[in-house]
């Protein structure tokens, strides 16, 4: 019926299907990176088999993660290619790690 869907799992269990998955991702992405969403979640997308799969059962492997830019963006000024985790940002990242996230709502 959507042949160009990508499906949704949730600890390995089929929720749904999404038409744009690139938005979804970076959505799941950066709802992560805002605390909102544990850090300790696993997002998988598989372009080829059309899946992205999410996971948060207990026992996930954690390891080092740098985070490159993907395309230019002019609002942070980040280019393609480049570490968006930096030193200054590490450094906001420890102030605000004594505040707690604000409501999303």
């Amino acid at each position: 019926r959507y042949p160009h869907a990508t499906k949704i799992f949730v600890n390995g269990v089929w929720v749904g299907v999404h038409q744009d998955p690139k938005h979804l991702v970076n959505q799941v992405l950066d709802t992560r990176r805002k605390s909102y969403l544990q850090y300790e979640v696993s997002l998988i997308r598989d372009i080829r088999d059309q899946e992205f799969k999410i996971f948060s059962d207990a026992g996930r492997v954690m390891r080092p993660v740098y985070t490159v830019q993907q395309e230019d963006d002019p609002d942070t000024g980040i280019n393609k290619g480049h570490l968006v985790l930096t030193k200054s940002l590490v450094n906001q990242l420890a102030k605000e790690q004594a505040e707690p996230p604000e409501d999303p709502s």
